[in-house]
């Protein structure tokens, strides 16, 4: 296989994290490789939710499916209908423009986030977080690194 079409085959998502600095707007530059991945899905809008401790930026394909899958399970579910409200109602849909997305003041406060955050790629999505948050829940610890290698060997992945 040509080295080329090797390249066409590989799927474009987000990967990776980056360090960033609002302004004082509120607005967060989208490092460019999170921007590709956009494009390929021909819609640069993306819907942020405030979920815990971050925002999750989904885009609108990604958050199309995430609310019809929510349509059909909640049925069966009904005593989680204050969290698919919390989602549905919550959602801002944040548009691309210069490379900036808008984070509105109170989706930011929700989450802690004040000026630097850390983008975390999550495949298909991305999580927006307060760097300082993320610093104290995110770094895995040496534990938790051996048992993940040890799944990664069972999995036959390491």
């Amino acid at each position: 296989m040509a080295q080329g079409a090797e390249k066409e085959k590989f799927v474009k998502r987000f990967r990776g994290q980056s360090e960033h600095a609002l302004d004082a707007k509120g607005r967060l530059n989208i490092p460019a490789r999170f921007q590709e991945v956009l494009r390929e899905g021909d819609d640069e809008r993306l819907m942020v939710i405030a979920w815990d401790n971050c925002l999750k930026a989904y885009p609108v394909p990604e958050w199309d499916k995430l609310e019809v899958t929510l349509q059909e399970k909640m049925k069966e579910h009904p005593g989680n209908i204050k969290m698919m409200k919390h989602m549905i109602g919550g959602v801002v849909e944040c548009s691309l423009k210069q490379g900036r997305i808008l984070l509105p003041p109170r989706m930011r406060e929700g989450c802690g986030i004040s000026k630097d955050v850390v983008l975390q790629g999550s495949l298909q999505i991305f999580e927006i977080w307060d760097k300082n948050i993320w610093e104290r829940m995110n770094k895995p610890t040496s534990d938790e690194f051996q048992e993940f290698s040890q799944k990664l060997s069972q999995f036959g992945l390491f």
